[in-house]
């Protein structure tokens, strides 16, 4: 270990300090090609990691909102349990009915607002959990392109090593089908799911 504690080296790090020393203009554009992808790979990285919160927060907004939603029914069953029972009552012999008469009917009124709370408190919920389900899903996109990045920068060690040109062109293939992906993520597009539902629209 050295006084500047202990570094370890990816991949391709040496094949790429190796070729920013050296005169040879193929590595050299490998070189800054692969810098280029790591900063893009961090980028979508840290997007990934973000839109994951994200989801997590969302899924917890929704449960707590659920949990008031479920409250509130709860609530709403108790003053129907009221209701009943003070209708009940008026049909009793020997009771007065105009005794619990306003108490069914404060009863049903209270029950009318518990009710639209509750459903308040379930759309809510719909809404965190619709929210949740858009970040995870923009998530798995930058993790795609994140991962793109990752192969692409894989590819281009090799290719410091080698010298294929096709392995360069496939590095570039795959680098740009990371950077599209990170801008379909960015821009909240699905083009698969799109895809797919129109696909799914034309055998109906």
């Amino acid at each position: 270990m050295s006084e500047h504690g202990f570094h370890v080296h990816g991949p391709h790090d040496h094949a790429v300090e190796h070729a920013a020393h050296s005169n040879d203009a193929f590595s050299g554009k490998i070189a800054v090609l692969t810098a280029i992808l790591a900063t893009l790979g961090a980028m979508f990285g840290y997007q990934g990691g973000a839109t994951q919160n994200d989801a997590a927060l969302f899924k917890n907004n929704a449960a707590i909102d659920k949990t008031e939603a479920a409250n509130r029914w709860n609530y709403y069953q108790a003053k129907s349990t009221k209701q009943n029972l003070a209708e009940l009552a008026m049909a009793l012999p020997g009771v007065a009915p105009e005794k619990y008469k306003g108490d069914a009917a404060r009863y049903k009124g209270e029950k009318e607002e518990i009710k639209k709370d509750a459903e308040k408190w379930e759309a809510s919920t719909a809404e965190w959990n619709r929210k949740s389900d858009e970040a995870m899903h923009q998530h798995h996109q930058w993790a795609l392109a994140t991962t793109a990045e990752q192969i692409a920068i894989s590819l281009a060690a090799i290719t410091l090593l080698t010298h294929r040109n096709w392995l360069k062109y496939t590095a570039y293939a795959v680098a740009s089908a990371g950077v599209a992906l990170g801008l379909f993520a960015w821009l909240q597009i699905d083009p698969i799911g799109a895809l797919l539902l129109k696909l799914g629209a034309g055998v109906h």
